[in-house]
């Protein structure tokens, strides 16, 4: 896969055809003359350099060991936000071509769109809409936690439009995307709070009939265990057989919620005698019907119970160890929008809720107690950095 690809597939995306236009310093403008085709350039380093203050820590957002992104202002004024890769590989080179690939294949409200990119010697550089109110994992765990912005009101719409995200890749996009990455960390928040999904450095563009994707060979098993099974979002099928599928997206989507009503990250120690995922938290409580002890305490008990409940029970139904029971986007979107009284009420009915559950003494399958081992080991190897963390990685 090379460069020559993305404007290949930009192209035939939505029938566009493009037109280059040379701006000096301003970088390469790519224009549609289909209108329905999302807009993206090709920037000059230069102009990259002098938009983020010559990359200036002060103009930092976020970073981890690989990436590092930066807030910036264009020369018309407009913001943006510049993701840097660090260190130029061959697998660095791969995950930028995918993640600019799909983004110039996708427009959907709910998806951080491109505005552009830049490949310059070593420089690798994605440039995308600045998102004024960061990331949800900063606004429930980092800078802006403490300023308590997300309302119940919020973290619904917050919980439907990162769904209906999600759902465009599965379900309308042609061919279909698993995501791959899903995580607080990779849903940013625009001025008025709507979820965006971003971040499609590990996603995979998936041929109908295809039902799943080997990750295993390409080593791709090894970064996202090391640094997202730790972070409790990763399906046990995925971590186990290195099957990266829909219903893997669905789980760490499941995950996701969780943390949105509860507060609480998927990996932390939630009590002080043992670590139970957050799902194993969350189960029991459920069954019990004690829905308030769910509830974030930022809340200070003002949200909506029935849709906290139908939100808490469609996480559950999504982080299913077994993924032939978990749900498709299109119902867990239905779901979450309370659309189906009857759909509501077989959610309330299924049978993971009608069972009594103790952390100590639980009934499985041995493949069940194969996943929950697994998980366990993670979260009790991984220590939660309290450092700043990048806002789309």
């Amino acid at each position: 896969m090379g460069f020559s690809s993305i404007f290949s597939c930009a192209k035939g995306s939505k029938g566009g055809i493009y037109r280059e236009k040379k701006g000096g310093n301003r970088g390469t403008y790519r224009e549609e003359e289909d209108k329905n085709v999302q807009k993206w350039r090709i920037f000059s380093l230069k102009e990259l350099q002098s938009a983020t203050n010559d990359f200036n820590y002060d103009n930092m957002l976020g970073e981890n060991r690989f990436k590092s992104v930066y807030k910036g202002k264009l020369w018309n004024g407009s913001q943006i936000a510049v993701k840097r890769f660090k260190v130029w590989s061959d697998k660095v080179d791969k995950e930028f071509v995918i993640e600019i690939e799909i983004l110039a294949r996708v427009c959907n409200k709910n998806l951080l769109s491109l505005k552009g990119y830049c490949a310059e010697g070593q420089e690798r550089l994605i440039v995308y809409d600045y998102m004024p109110n960061l990331s949800l994992h900063s606004n429930l765990h980092g800078q802006h936690s403490a300023k308590c912005l997300l309302d119940w009101d919020r973290r619904m719409n917050i919980a439907i439009g990162s769904a209906e995200g999600i759902l465009y890749l599965h379900h309308q996009a042609t061919p279909y995307i698993i995501h791959s990455d899903i995580k607080a960390s990779n849903v940013l928040l625009d001025s008025d709070f709507q979820a965006r999904v971003t971040d499609f450095g590990f996603a995979m563009l998936v041929p109908n009939g295809v039902t799943h994707v080997t990750t295993r060979v390409e080593d791709t098993l090894v970064v996202l265990s090391s640094r997202f099974l730790c972070s409790g979002y990763l399906a046990p099928e995925h971590a186990l057989l290195g099957e990266a599928s829909k219903s893997c997206d669905v789980y760490s989507f499941g995950i996701l919620l969780l943390e949105l009503a509860s507060g609480k990250r998927p990996a932390q120690k939630l009590s002080t005698t043992s670590k139970p995922t957050i799902v194993q938290w969350a189960l029991p409580l459920t069954c019990e019907g004690k829905f308030d002890e769910l509830a974030d305490s930022k809340l200070n008990g003002e949200f909506v119970e029935e849709e906290l409940k139908r939100v808490v029970m469609v996480a559950l139904v999504c982080a299913q160890n077994r993924p032939e029971k978990r749900p498709t986007m299109l119902e867990v979107v239905e779901l979450l929008k309370g659309n189906s009284n009857e759909k509501l009420m077989a959610l309330e009915n299924d049978e993971m809720f009608k069972t009594t559950y103790s952390l100590d003494n639980r009934s499985q399958s041995r493949e069940d107690d194969q996943a929950e081992q697994l998980k366990r080991e993670a979260y009790n190897s991984c220590h939660i950095s309290e450092e700043k963390e990048i806002e789309e990685v």
